[in-house]
């Protein structure tokens, strides 16, 4: 059974490109290099930039695991951790399909 992660970033005002550069490169190499991740959404919020949304979905607890440790993963997590004002995770078991 697959696994979605759902998260929610707040990102502060005058960081909000350079995030949004960060998570979309964070998300392409994700999609390219990590076998179990099998989609990794990056959307906004049209009436609130700041607002960021990621939908991820991985084949397993061992493809999430990875992807925690991947090099591209901690070097955006270290490079925007300053910028975000909150940040929610959560973890789903995915139904359907």
């Amino acid at each position: 059974n697959m696994l979605a992660l759902v998260v929610e970033f707040r990102i502060q005002s005058e960081h909000i490109a350079d995030f949004a550069a960060a998570i979309e490169a964070n998300a392409k190499a994700s999609r390219d290099t990590e076998p179990g991740c099998r989609q990794f959404d990056v959307c906004r919020d049209p009436a609130d930039a700041s607002l960021f949304f990621l939908y991820e979905l991985y084949d397993d607890e061992a493809a999430i695991q990875a992807h925690l440790q991947s090099a591209h993963f901690l070097q955006m997590d270290r490079h925007t951790a300053a910028w975000v004002l909150s940040k929610a995770v959560k973890k789903l078991q995915r139904t359907a399909p």
